[in-house]
């Protein structure tokens, strides 16, 4: 049996139409509460698993550094909302739209994620 368990389009993204999505892990490989990087599409993209299993995606480029390192941040939750602080100067972003929790004028992109039995995938653009 395929279980497939998808993460809904990003906020303010549209419908999203036709999807080519990339393989990137394991399931299992992927430690809770802890970011991997894998390159989709020419582009870095940082990958979570929360403690609940739940899947997050987006672009591992830190807008206030310049540097790609969202991935390796400090995975938590504000209000609720799941989240992840840089780990170069501490702003933190909602793991589910992208948008910077403490400069809501910024934000990064979001992919859609899916889990397709024992693996994850991520959605290209």
């Amino acid at each position: 049996m395929t279980e497939i368990c998808e993460a809904p389009a990003p906020a303010g993204t549209g419908t999203l139409t036709a999807t080519r999505w990339t393989p990137v892990c394991d399931y299992d490989d992927l430690q809770p509460e802890r970011g991997v990087c894998a390159l989709v599409d020419g582009r870095q993209v940082a990958i979570f698993r929360t403690y609940d299993g739940d899947l997050y995606a987006l672009s591992s480029h830190d807008p206030f550094s310049g540097a790609n390192v969202l991935a390796w941040g400090i995975v938590g939750s504000r209000g609720g909302m799941p989240t992840v602080a840089s780990p170069m100067y501490k702003q933190v972003f909602d793991l589910t739209t992208g948008r910077c929790l403490d400069d809501p004028t910024v934000s990064v992109p979001t992919f859609r994620i899916r889990r397709i039995g024992g693996r994850v995938e991520v959605a290209a653009s």
